[in-house]
Parts: structure tokens; C-alpha cells; sequence
């Protein structure tokens, strides 16, 4: 998993890294296939804000979040990306079941 980590209006200090891709790997729990997480962190106004984009094989999923502290966005955007992987594998694996299904029963239609 590749996570790389840009600032917007913001200095992005080593422990601000480390926190990001520390909590962005659990991402790559849902998929064995190498994600790659491009996150941004910023300020928009008095709020910070985090952004990221994750490309799985064929899929670019995108989340952001904002919060009084950039830590806090942070931890929003981790819990919406992870939401995000979920649903993309549910759809997958629902995907997969149909099309098992249909060959199992043997109607083509």
C-alpha cells in the first residue's frame, strides 16, 4: 500500500505523516491487491481539512473531511474511507454471487 501524503497551505510535519499512514493502513486490510492513497491535508478557513483518493484496481474512491483540529479530521477521514472500501467489497462479492448463481441454475437469460 502507497500512501503519499501533501500539504495545501500547511507544512506537513513528520509526526503528521506518521499519524496519516498509520491510520490509513488499516485500509489495506479490505483488499489484498496494493491500494494507493493520495491524502491532502489543508486549511479552509478556520477548519482543516483532509481529502484523500484511493485508486483500487479499476475505482478511484474519493472522501473528505473537515474538523477543528487537523488530528480530528484525520480520524474522520479514515472512518469515511473505510466505510467506502466496505461498501465498494460488498458490491463486488453481491456482484460475484449473482453471476455464480445464474451459472449455477443454468438460466443465461
Amino acid at each position: 500500500m502507497r500512501i503519499e501524503t501533501h500539504g495545501q497551505q500547511i507544512q506537513i510535519t513528520p509526526a503528521l505523516r506518521d499519524y496519516v499512514e498509520n491510520k490509513l493502513a488499516r485500509l489495506g486490510r479490505h483488499f489484498e491487491q496494493p491500494l494507493e492513497v493520495r491524502a491532502q491535508l489543508g486549511l479552509d478557513r478556520h477548519d482543516h481539512r483532509a481529502e484523500a483518493t484511493v485508486g483500487i484496481a479499476g475505482r478511484t474512491l474519493h472522501a473528505d473531511a473537515t474538523a477543528v483540529d487537523m488530528y480530528a479530521a484525520i480520524d474522520l477521514l479514515a472512518d469515511k474511507l473505510d466505510r467506502l472500501l466496505v461498501k465498494h467489497k460488498e458490491k463486488l462479492v453481491d456482484v460475484s454471487r449473482r453471476a455464480e448463481s445464474t451459472s449455477r441454475s443454468g438460466d443465461f437469460s
